[in-house]
């Protein structure tokens, strides 16, 4: 599965059980900074692709950014820069 996110948007690969995902959904809605989460648990193909990002792990938060580009378990200081806010 391919997947391109929305022009303008972040996508966040994430569970329901992940504390990292949890705590970066937090910092990102406390700054304004919008996303669109999908639960790698409930999105057929979704795991597979994360796996395909991260070498072979299943490793969440993954997110893509509007240029197409990726980061896994990235710090707040890091999406604002890659987004340049």
């Amino acid at each position: 599965m391919q997947y391109i996110p929305e022009t303008g948007t972040i996508t966040m690969f994430s569970t329901s059980w992940c504390g990292y995902c949890r705590r970066l959904k937090s910092q990102l809605d406390s700054q304004g900074i919008g996303y669109r989460e999908i639960n790698i648990e409930d999105v057929p193909g979704t795991a597979e692709l994360v796996e395909k990002i991260n070498g072979g792990n299943q490793t969440v938060p993954t997110l893509l950014f509007p240029d197409g580009s990726s980061a896994t378990n990235p710090s707040l200081s890091e999406v604002r820069e890659r987004l340049g806010v």
